[in-house]
């Protein structure tokens, strides 16, 4: 059998060219998109995480006025931010679903209301579009009185 025909009929080789494209499908396809899926998850139940502890740190140890969101929250919301590195957007103390004031706050129902944002940079493209088009907002809003 001449040399040329022994390397016909001896296929070894083909398996680990096939193998370079089956590795490629399957990371670039398939789990380059799932990490990106993941690490948004992570994101998104880390960012809903520090909602909440910011608002058990507001119910358990509420300003002195509640009803002046201005002055009385703002130390407590930079501390938030600084320890739990979300910012804390769009805060607001209603009473009865409107704004406290110290004319409607005597005897009213007192919750707060507030967001975060989240910041995701999938590594493939597309998914960005698919996970937040418009940027990722958590709100959180709970009765605290």
């Amino acid at each position: 059998m001449s040399r040329k025909n022994s390397f016909r009929a001896d296929q070894r080789g083909a398996v680990a060219f096939e193998m370079l494209i089956v590795f490629a499908f399957l990371i670039f396809i398939l789990l380059l998109p799932l990490a990106d899926v993941a690490i948004a998850g992570f994101r998104y139940i880390s960012a809903w995480q520090a909602l909440r502890a910011f608002g058990q740190s507001i119910q358990y140890s509420p300003p002195d006025d509640v009803t002046n969101p201005s002055t009385s929250w703002t130390g407590k919301i930079t501390a938030a931010e600084a320890a739990l590195s979300y910012p804390i957007l769009n805060f607001k103390v209603l009473c009865d679903a409107a704004a406290c004031t110290s004319a409607n706050s005597v005897g009213s129902i007192k919750s707060y209301s507030y967001q975060t944002s989240i910041t995701l940079t999938p590594m493939t493209p597309w998914l960005k579009d698919v996970l937040c088009p418009n940027g990722c907002t958590l709100s959180f809003s709970e009765r605290f009185q």
